[in-house]
């Protein structure tokens, strides 16, 4: 199955359509597009569906699903392989 994720937008790099994000997700940093939410700006928190931002969301909301995903074991795709740092 398929899920989208919230993360905190760290940094933001590029312009348009080309922006991307380093974006944590609970303390594992991935590099996501914003093409399809071109208004997010630094420390903004969005949902994540395979590479993409696609919605905004409030910091409360994103604690709350990223807790109830840990939860239901659903964040093993964004856990650290071992032995890495």
């Amino acid at each position: 199955m398929c899920l989208a994720v919230p993360g905190k937008i760290l940094s933001i790099q590029g312009e348009d359509f080309a922006r991307t994000a380093r974006v944590s997700f609970g303390g594992i940093v991935k590099e996501v597009s914003l093409a399809y939410v071109p208004e997010a700006v630094e420390s903004d928190w969005v949902i994540v569906h395979v590479g993409f931002a696609i919605s905004l969301l409030d910091e409360d909301e994103a604690l709350r699903t990223f807790e109830i995903l840990k939860q239901m074991g659903e964040l093993a795709d964004l856990e650290k392989p071992a032995g890495e740092a």
